[in-house]
């Protein structure tokens, strides 16, 4: 997503001349054409953009710099700042109701992915905040929505309300009621969606809250429909009075249309956005790095979060002990690739770093079937040839060139690959040696050591 954005943006913002100083109206003019251009070509509706680029105009003529800031720098700065505010400003998370049980009432139209984004929300809330969540199937239009929501409770371990006939707003009701008696602090509700928005649709949504008093409204919209889920948010929020939207499909081709114009249409922030069809690929939505992704800064922050939430700490730690102090082996090397794995796509991966990062590893044409090949490839070897890679003479190699599928070639870049990580880790030790002392790098060693049992890798001096 946004990736078209990006490209026209970066490289609009790398043609602006000029030191520092005022940003005079001729240099602003053509910048804040380019940028009307591309976002209209992300899908954002024309009013969107045009109010866009006129706040933009109006904070860049006459703006003052300051010593060493460019008048790129000055304008990006504002972009920046504009696209934030645009998208809701600040991150907006889930107001719990203080009382009790809260009750999420989720609506959208078939095939926005409603269904399985309430599993996710329903894992999400439990992951993040603890909660005991309900999942309510309130679905009786579509044959198959009860059993997905059964399905989808059963491998989250999560309860689910659900009952043969009846009335969706009675069933809605009657599950609030069953979740207060035991101990459900969070009940969501699956409510039936259509093809299209219509009035018995509405009428029905409409006497689920009059008669379940959801805390929370949330609607679940498909950002691959572009400007068709920014008009559904403004009819579902006209209707219902939305506390929020969930955008679904974020990972797909989507141009960012959507997120970009939701919040200044219908005045409703955008919540939570779906970037996988795995259970756990649901994140809060953050204005903020969202701006700075569109930009090409990267999203650092999430990318961190990421590793903290889904890599194991102390294997971790237990490889960087064994990549800086001991021997690291390939049994080590195996488990950093399932780490990696772990994080998502390597595409996904690369899309949160910087511009020129995510440029220089984007020409490597990155590919999860070389991490699988790799894995495969360690997986096909002994446990002594893991922890002796010397030993692995050339038929060893063809024999796990066979078992892992791969090919000759396949496992000797692998272990050239891991030759060269033990050099650097070599290097570094002899570096660190010749500088310190061994009596000084022995210090150091145990110093490290007691850092990293409080679950902290300290910095190498002089690296």
């Amino acid at each position: 997503m946004f990736e078209s954005l990006t490209q026209r943006l970066t490289g609009l913002f790398s043609r602006l001349t000029g030191g520092a100083g005022r940003l005079t109206e001729d240099s602003v003019k053509e910048a804040v054409r380019e940028v009307k251009r591309a976002l209209l070509e992300a899908d954002v509706s024309l009013e969107v953009a045009r109010t866009f680029t006129d706040a933009v105009k109006e904070k860049a003529v006459g703006r003052e710099g300051m010593e060493g800031v460019t008048h790129a720098q000055q304008f990006v700065k504002i972009v920046h700042d504009e696209l934030q505010a645009l998208m809701g400003g600040e991150t907006k998370g889930i107001e719990f109701d203080v009382s009790g049980t809260t009750v999420i009432m989720m609506v959208g139209l078939q095939g926005s992915g409603k269904t399985t984004t309430c599993g996710k929300l329903a894992l999400w809330l439990r992951r993040k905040h603890k909660k005991s969540p309900m999942l309510v199937a309130a679905d009786i239009q579509r044959p198959a929505a009860i059993e997905q929501l059964k399905v989808l409770g059963k491998s989250l371990d999560v309860p689910v309300h659900f009952e043969e006939g009846g009335r969706p707003p009675r069933i809605c009701a009657r599950a609030v009621e069953q979740a207060r008696k035991q101990g459900s602090d969070v009940v969501i509700l699956d409510t039936a969606g259509r093809l299209h928005i219509d009035e018995p649709l509405m009428e029905e949504l409409a006497a689920v809250k009059r008669e379940a008093k959801p805390h929370l409204v949330y609607l679940v919209a498909d950002a691959m429909t572009g400007q068709d889920a920014v008009k559904s948010s403004a009819a579902f929020h006209e209707r219902l009075g939305l506390s929020g939207v969930i955008l679904t499909k974020l990972d797909g081709d989507a141009r960012g249309g959507a997120a970009l114009s939701i919040r200044q249409v219908t005045g409703c922030p955008v919540i939570f956005v779906g970037v996988g069809e795995k259970l756990d690929a649901l994140d809060l939505f953050h204005p903020e790095r969202m701006a700075g992704r569109i930009l090409g800064m990267g999203d650092i922050v999430s990318l961190v979060e990421e590793a903290q939430d889904k890599i194991d700490k102390d294997e971790a730690q237990r490889v960087a002990e064994r990549m800086f102090l001991k021997s690291f082996n390939l049994d080590d090397m195996l488990m950093q690739l399932e780490q990696v794995q772990k994080m998502g796509s390597l595409k996904d991966l690369v899309k949160k770093l910087p511009g020129q990062f995510a440029e220089a590893l984007g020409e490597q044409e990155l590919d999860d079937r070389m991490l699988a090949r790799q894995k495969a490839i360690l997986q096909s070897m002994t446990p002594f040839e893991r922890l002796n890679p010397e030993e692995i003479h050339a038929q060893r190699r063809q024999r796990i060139a066979r078992g892992s599928g791969t090919t000759l070639n396949d496992v000797n870049e692998l272990l050239k690959s891991f030759k060269q990580m033990r050099k650097q880790m070599k290097e570094i030790k002899g570096t660190l040696m010749g500088r310190m002392g061994a009596r000084q790098m022995e210090k150091r060693k145990a110093k490290i050591l007691k850092e990293m049992k409080k679950g902290r890798i300290p910095g190498l001096p002089g690296m």
